[in-house]
């Protein structure tokens, strides 16, 4: 090739009529495709041929026919083409909130009350929006929404610093429940108090997570010490699984213990707790002056209007 005329010096306009005459073989057909008159067109031909430094056409019948080097880059341009569209496409749906990707974060509880069901109605309704979902501890999230690898928490400020740099705005509480395997000794019983508790195990959180310390509030309320513990743990699935092959108890987010002890089948079932944990608000946590795109604010009012899913 002529290095005095790079590639670089192909215009838009070049590459649709070279996509378009490998199609039609005709010269005026792909001026018609492109808008151009047939003159126009020649004259596009022409300036290929000088930028490349290379004859990309000949004469066949009443037609043309491209030479390889005109085959190859009619190909060439017919993918640069279709990239341009998907990418046209792409940029129009993140710019009006019909698609995008979200990286979001929560808590176990919203995970499984809030996030799934707003997912749910979003690839329903926006189904070019997705998202990945991070379930961890409301500090261990806050971290990652400061660094910016998260763009939305559902959780709970639990620094001082969490107040200065994030935005809270609060959506309920999250009411807790006791699991236990479905043949533990107390299932079922309507009466079961804070002794007949503490002869268990129990599997905690961390006794500075929001959870851990308000059951140490409750216990010291009672002029109790912390129960035995099994494990201490913030894995949901580890937690679930030393529930279903030992007689630990296991407080845990009502939303959650009603997916798991729900149905006679599960294998869990909650006791009747004698006493409530509060846990404190849970709520959106966004970064101060972040920027909202489309797509995050379309998930932001899915969470606060939930609708039904059909």
């Amino acid at each position: 090739m002529n290095q005095r005329a790079p590639l670089h010096h192909l215009k838009m306009t070049h590459l649709r009529f070279l996509a378009h005459l490998a199609e039609t073989g005709r010269v005026t057909a792909a001026a018609e495709l492109i808008g151009v008159s047939q003159p126009t067109a020649s004259r596009l031909m022409v300036e290929i041929e000088e930028i490349l430094g290379q004859q990309v056409h000949e004469r066949s019948g009443r037609g043309v026919a491209l030479t390889p080097v005109g085959t190859a880059l009619a190909t060439r341009a017919r993918r640069i083409l279709a990239e341009l569209h998907e990418a046209s496409v792409e940029v129009a749906g993140l710019a009006s909130g019909e698609a995008g990707h979200l990286h979001l974060g929560a808590v176990t509880a919203p995970a499984i009350s809030l996030i799934l069901p707003a997912l749910r109605t979003l690839r329903l309704t926006h189904p070019g929006i997705t998202a990945d979902v991070a379930v961890a501890p409301s500090a261990l999230l806050c971290q990652e929404l400061r660094a910016g690898r998260l763009d939305l928490v559902l959780g709970r400020l639990t620094d001082p610093r969490d107040e200065e740099d994030f935005q809270f705005q609060p959506l309920g509480t999250e009411p807790v429940a006791l699991l236990v395997r479905q043949d533990h000794p107390l299932a079922g019983q309507r009466a079961v108090s804070l002794s007949d508790l503490m002869r268990y195990d129990w599997v905690m959180p961390e006794p500075t997570s929001p959870l851990g310390a308000a059951l140490l509030r409750v216990f010291r309320a009672h002029g109790l010490g912390p129960p035995r513990q099994t494990l201490t743990t913030a894995s949901f699935l580890l937690t679930l699984t030393v529930v279903r092959q030992t007689n630990a108890i296991a407080p845990l987010a009502r939303a959650v213990t009603d997916v798991f002890a729900g149905a006679n089948t599960t294998g869990y079932v909650t006791l009747h707790a004698p006493f409530e944990v509060d846990v404190g608000p849970y709520g959106l946590i966004t970064r101060g002056g972040q920027a909202r795109t489309p797509a995050l604010t379309r998930f932001i009012n899915q969470i606060r209007r939930p609708g039904p899913v059909s």
